[in-house]
């Protein structure tokens, strides 16, 4: 077993500390659309201005500067749309800070990697944990080259990174760079200038506990008015007093409506977000709200009614539930996703794959699900598998960052635990030890179900190494050591059985020692035969 890595112990995640829902904002009337578009123009206008000067300020920033900078957007929005506004240029500003870091680390990876594989003899092969050299003479020289390019890149990174400069695109980097390939993306100059003005928009209000319906910028009624507090500039578009706007449509979330509508007439606070889908011509709102973290349930606890142990694949789940002692039981079952498309297609295949495992999870009475504690960050970087693209590609198709999330979100409200375990070996054990055995003339059971079961047992606190089966008949005593795989302190378990010395097969001569001392001497018998 020497050159394995520690295997991590497995743990509880706990639970979310929020939740969003998200609904149609419809039934808007022609002046609606406009003041929404006016207001997010005007927001959006302020807040790429704030996000400059967050920028300029670099490491220099402190709650002084914060300060000024809300005085400053004040006179041209109010002092709740400064807030918003200030708050979330200061988020943009610390998730680029974090990106950039990650990049440094992504950057360090690969340089070490090629000027690992540089130091090898051309034509080196490598083994399982690290690559060999590269194939040619040719891509030596052209590795060599790159490494002098990233080197160059993480020089800058890392001055970026000591003088606190980031690099934030309001609208997305992505969409800006379509607008250089407009004929790839189908899309013409206008169509692309309209999706660009409407993702640089800004309409989210934070929650205030204790003002009206929770929010007092975008407030939603318990029966679904939506009205919105209007910008300084713009308050001449008012149709209500204190310079609120109305609109015609209502609204109403069908997912976790009655918990919205519980916080809404007891005033506590709600953020909302609105937002417009250019494809498709809709308005949107979110509104999201924290919950009380539910206290994590023990491990022991979670895992009284068994576990299913679940492996995350490109295209489908593969489970398999194993009772108290470790055992599967039943039959492997498989929920089939499907990854290509859309964001919300992909996001919506995820989903409807994890309810159909709580739905199964229910239907068996198990409280815990077992997964892979999983993080590609390191796996997918072009540097360390060269030329095998479409692992890669595989490999940052798999949305585990956003399974997990999901899974832990819904389990939460169905009362079942998810358990993450180390994910090591567990595809190569699982099939060591499990694939074979338990694959039958009705049952075909796959490398992924096997590791379902390693996964699961390693939740449990047991080895995936499954107990071999009990020897022929005659062979030592009968029967010898059982496949059940009970704990050591069940009442009744047979565990091995106490080694007695000397030989245990009958190939091996007596101990000469032992039989000299028992067996009566060919001597006495001459002499007493003799005597009579």
């Amino acid at each position: 077993m020497g050159g394995l890595r520690e295997v991590a112990a497995p743990f509880v995640v706990p639970g979310p500390s929020g939740v969003a829902v998200r609904t149609r904002l419809g039934q808007l009337t022609v002046d609606d659309d406009e003041v929404l578009r006016r207001v997010g123009a005007h927001l959006g206008a302020l807040a790429s201005h704030d996000l400059k000067a967050r920028c300029r300020d670099g490491l220099e920033h402190d709650a002084g500067a914060w300060a000024v900078r809300k005085r400053e957007l004040t006179p041209h929005s109010s002092a709740r749309w400064a807030g918003a506004i200030t708050k979330a240029t200061h988020d943009q500003w610390a998730l680029a800070r974090r990106c950039g870091l990650a990049r440094i680390r992504s950057l360090e990876a690969g340089v070490r990697m090629i000027a690992h594989r540089l130091s090898l003899p051309v034509g080196s092969k490598g083994t399982k944990r690290a690559p060999g050299g590269y194939r040619s003479r040719h891509e030596w020289h052209a590795k060599a080259r790159r490494l002098r390019v990233l080197e160059d890149r993480l020089a800058r990174e890392r001055a970026d990174w000591a003088a606190g400069v980031v690099r934030v695109v309001r609208g997305g980097k992505r969409l800006a760079r379509t607008r250089h390939h407009l004929p790839a993306a189908r899309l013409t100059e206008s169509q692309w200038r309209e999706r660009w003005e409407a993702q640089r928009w800004f309409l989210q209000a934070d929650g205030e506990s204790g003002k009206r319906y929770g929010n007092e910028t975008i407030r939603i009624s318990p029966d679904g008015e939506v009205s919105i507090r209007l910008p300084a500039p713009l308050t001449g578009l008012a149709n209500a007093p204190y310079g609120r706007y109305v609109f015609t449509g209502r609204v109403t979330f069908a997912h976790r409506g009655q918990e919205w509508a519980d916080r809404v007439a007891a005033d506590r606070a709600v953020a909302y977000r609105i937002d417009y889908d250019v494809a498709r011509g809709r308005w949107y709102v979110t509104a999201s709200w924290q919950i009380s973290v539910s206290p994590v349930v023990p491990l022991a606890a979670a895992l009284a009614h068994g576990v299913i142990g679940v492996d995350m694949n490109a295209d489908h789940l593969a489970a398999w539930r194993l009772d108290v002692h470790g055992n599967p039981t039943g039959s492997p079952r498989r929920f089939f996703y499907d990854l290509t498309g859309t964001a919300g297609h992909r996001d919506a295949q995820v989903r409807h794959a994890l309810t159909r495992l709580l739905h199964w999870a229910k239907t068996c009475g198990v409280k815990a699900i077992a997964v892979e504690d999983l993080d590609f960050t390191a796996e997918k970087t072009r540097e360390k598998h060269g030329r095998k693209k479409r692992f890669r590609h595989l490999v940052s198709g798999m949305p585990t960052g956003r399974l997990r999330a999901r899974l832990t979100s819904m389990a939460d409200q169905t009362g079942i635990a998810v358990i993450a375990v180390d994910p090591a070996y567990t595809s190569k054990w699982g099939a060591q030890h499990w694939q074979k055995f338990l694959t039958s003339t009705t049952r075909t059971t796959t490398r992924h179900d096997a590791a379902s079961i390693a996964i699961g047992r390693r939740a449990q606190g047991h080895s995936v190494r499954r107990r071999t089966a009990p020897p022929r008949a005659h062979q030592r005593d009968v029967r010898g050591h059982r496949t059940v795989q009970a704990g050591p302190d069940v009442p009744g378990r047979e565990g091995p059985r106490p080694r007695i010395p000397g030989p245990r097969t009958r190939s091996v001569p007596p101990d000469a020692e032992r039989t000299r001392a028992t067996r009566t001497s060919n001597t006495v018998r001459d002499v007493r035969s003799e005597q009579q």
